[in-house]
């Protein structure tokens, strides 16, 4: 198989759907906490993304500019398309609009630096600079908003652009190290990395299903308990995740920021060959 870098994000967004069981989300075990959804919708939103993918890819190879923010822009534009093209694939479903905006970044970047070098986490800072503020600037509540312009009104939170402007910290400090040196099969490495992810990530979907940032503290103690049971490999800590899952799909609650974060970890560990 031609493994290139659009091929790998691809990859990586199949690798994220079908790893289970990930508390609040959909897996080929259950849907959790997404009624309307299911793992063949995931396949199929995925597939709808191999065309936006390969742009970014691109974009990011013919990109000659100094300012990396319009290389940001123009993905951008594509990411709109993309967005239009999974809601086709998913009857209106939004199954990867946070993963169309995290993992075309990565795809772009990573593309960006394969022909012109540097550090894929510095690229990734220079496109975004200025992203909060640029995106988040004269907001009010008369407008109608995004859930994450909301939070940040409500909350001072950034969300995925604060991530991204950041340079992906938590991917390149904790997950991709993480995943790197975890033990096991793929499935018990990726779901304990996305466990690890949950452990220090405020995730603003699971704080917009909660409607408040308090559930947060909670969730981080409950991945990190599973984490010091031992992982995926130890029974004690599967029956935990399990529960996990439930209660998860009792509350409604879920984890699509840290979702998209495995992505992109998924998608750089291809790319390094950790996976």
């Amino acid at each position: 198989m031609k493994k290139n870098i659009s091929t790998n994000a691809l990859r990586a967004l199949f690798y994220e759907a079908i790893t289970g069981p990930k508390p609040g989300l959909v897996d080929p075990i259950d849907n959790s906490s997404h009624p309307d959804m299911d793992i063949y919708m995931f396949i199929d939103s995925s597939i709808s993304l191999q065309n936006y993918l390969q742009e970014a890819e691109k974009v990011g190879h013919n990109f000659q500019d100094s300012d990396l923010t319009k290389m940001f822009t123009k993905l951008r534009e594509k990411g709109l398309i993309a967005e239009k093209e999974m809601a086709q694939a998913t009857n209106g479903i939004n199954t990867h609009k946070g993963a169309i905006f995290a993992l075309g970044i990565c795809t772009c970047a990573e593309s960006y630096v394969k022909q012109n070098g540097g550090n894929v986490f510095d690229i990734i800072r220079q496109m975004t600079h200025g992203l909060v503020e640029h995106d988040f600037k004269n907001l009010n509540d008369n407008q109608k908003l995004t859930a994450g312009q909301k939070q940040f009104l409500k909350y001072g939170l950034g969300g995925a652009r604060q991530e991204a402007e950041a340079g992906y910290p938590i991917v390149e400090d904790v997950a991709l190290p993480f995943l790197k040196n975890a033990k096991g099969d793929k499935r018990t490495r990726i779901l304990d990395t996305f466990m690890k992810i949950a452990s220090l990530t405020a995730d603003s979907t699971l704080i917009k299903r909660a409607k408040t940032t308090n559930v947060i503290e909670e969730v981080q103690r409950d991945a990190n308990h599973y984490l010091e049971l031992g992982g995926f490999a130890n029974e004690d800590a599967r029956i935990f995740l399990n529960d996990l899952n439930k209660k998860f799909a009792q509350h409604k609650w879920s984890l699509g920021g840290c979702a998209d974060l495995l992505i992109i970890t998924i998608f750089f560990g291809l790319e390094s060959d950790y996976l």
